[in-house]
């Protein structure tokens, strides 16, 4: 069998699938009571498919190379994802999912709207600079017009309240006059996204041309409080 997997050899199955009995032969070590612990198994997967993603690409990335890093059987990753194009898949929905799981955390809704979207900020920012795997997988994604992302059937639902939540926002903050009135969450969304990762994105060749470190943390604080207040000086009525 081929190290790049097709969808012929095994139809993909979603990771909560039961695992079979016994793993079938292959190339590696299958990870100890793998078939007993599927949860386990399946982060075992996406976490070392993750790092392979992201540090080669879509294109270079391999099963093989995938399995070594879980320490798992090949032929789990057939059993749990299918293909490698799904396992991609699979691997972007879960960092999407990180991220607006630690959102929720921030409990927006209970804060003042001027502090809530100073909160969001901040936190966007300090995630980009905690997580850059996201950053690259994001990258790569783009690199392919998210022709794999668009293959999602939960995406759109994973942003949803997302957009909710800052449309509410924006809604307090008009309320109380603090606010301008024409404000589009989405369009706030993706400002303070832009911010976060062109800067990250472009740090090294930026730091080069204008002479100034800006992977230093007091440059990356600074910056921090930058967003913050382009985004609430642009919410300002």
């Amino acid at each position: 069998m081929s190290d790049e997997l097709t969808g012929s050899q095994v139809p993909p199955r979603t990771p909560s699938a039961r695992p079979r009995r016994k793993a079938a032969s292959g190339a590696g070590t299958p990870r100890t009571n793998a078939t007993r612990d599927p949860e386990r198994t399946s982060a075992a997967i996406l976490e070392a498919a993750t790092r392979e993603f992201t540090e080669k690409g879509f294109g270079g990335a391999r099963i093989d190379a995938v399995a070594a890093r879980a320490k798992i059987n090949k032929r789990m990753i057939y059993h749990y994802f299918g293909d490698k194009e799904a396992l991609y898949v699979a691997v972007l929905e879960s960092a999407y999912v990180a991220i607006r799981t630690a959102e929720h955390g921030l409990h927006l809704t209970q804060r003042g709207p001027a502090e809530a979207m100073r909160e969001l900020a901040l936190f966007t920012w300090q995630y980009f600079l905690d997580h850059p795997e996201f950053l690259s997988l994001l990258a790569t994604e783009n690199l392919h017009k998210a022709a794999y992302l668009k293959r999602s059937a939960r995406i759109f639902d994973l942003h949803s309240p997302l957009v909710a939540t800052i449309k509410g926002l924006l809604e307090r903050g008009v309320a109380e006059r603090v606010f301008r009135a024409d404000a589009d969450p989405v369009q706030v969304y993706i400002s303070i996204a832009s911010l976060g990762f062109f800067y990250l994105s472009n740090r090294y060749t930026l730091s080069v041309i204008f002479g100034r470190n800006l992977t230093r943390a007091d440059q990356t604080d600074a910056w921090g409080e930058h967003i913050v207040q382009v985004i609430l000086g642009y919410l300002r009525p």
